[in-house]
């Protein structure tokens, strides 16, 4: 029986009842989605390559441990699971990224390195990128997916509804509902997104 005819769930059974190959079945059929929505969502291909491994780790061990259960959709819950990693990694960064000046001997803030005569539109190009990350990762899930793989993956809608298994009008739907979501986050948190 050729492994494309195999449907997902069954790999998963067969890999949990002690068939190795069955993982590496799901891993290769899955690999360029998954590997390509960490990158597009992180954009570092190191990152992204460590991070999609870590991903199947963690698909392996919950396999094992016994918490997939049967929806039919297993590239689904392997997405969400490279999804929380890529949020944990963000948090893990932005703890490590606050410094305090206090703490070093040599003065920071006056570096040469920093003192490029652009920097201060860096920072402010840098802030309003973590800030519009902060308000995608805020979104419903269906939503925050559309965004990323049309803005960051430059997607068609139908590619877009091919790779989430839904509609193109849902998958319009839901960067209509995206859109006027991020609007209204960004009027109520009064952010501005532009270079001034």
């Amino acid at each position: 029986m050729k492994a494309k005819k195999v449907e997902d769930q069954d790999l998963v059974q067969a890999f949990i009842k002690g068939d190795p190959s069955a993982i590496e079945v799901l891993i290769n059929r899955h690999r360029n989605k998954v590997y390509t929505y960490i990158l597009l969502t992180i954009k570092n291909q190191q990152l992204a390559e460590d991070l999609f491994q870590e991903t199947f780790i963690k698909v392996i061990q919950s396999l094992r441990s016994g918490k997939y259960r049967d929806d039919g959709r297993f590239l689904s819950w392997v997405i969400r699971i490279a999804h929380n990693l890529i949020i944990d990694h963000f948090r893990k960064e932005k703890q490590m990224n606050s410094i305090s000046n206090d703490e070093n001997n040599i003065d920071l803030f006056n570096s040469r390195k920093l003192a490029d005569q652009n920097i201060e539109e860096r920072i402010v190009e840098n802030q309003i990128r973590s800030e519009l990350r902060e308000l995608i990762n805020a979104l419903p899930e269906d939503q925050r997916e559309v965004v990323l793989l049309r803005h960051y993956g430059e997607l068609s809608f139908k590619e877009i509804a091919d790779q989430t298994e839904v509609s193109i009008n849902t998958a319009l739907g839901r960067m209509r509902y995206a859109l006027i979501n991020l609007r209204k986050m960004i009027k109520e948190k009064e952010i501005s997104l532009t270079l001034q």
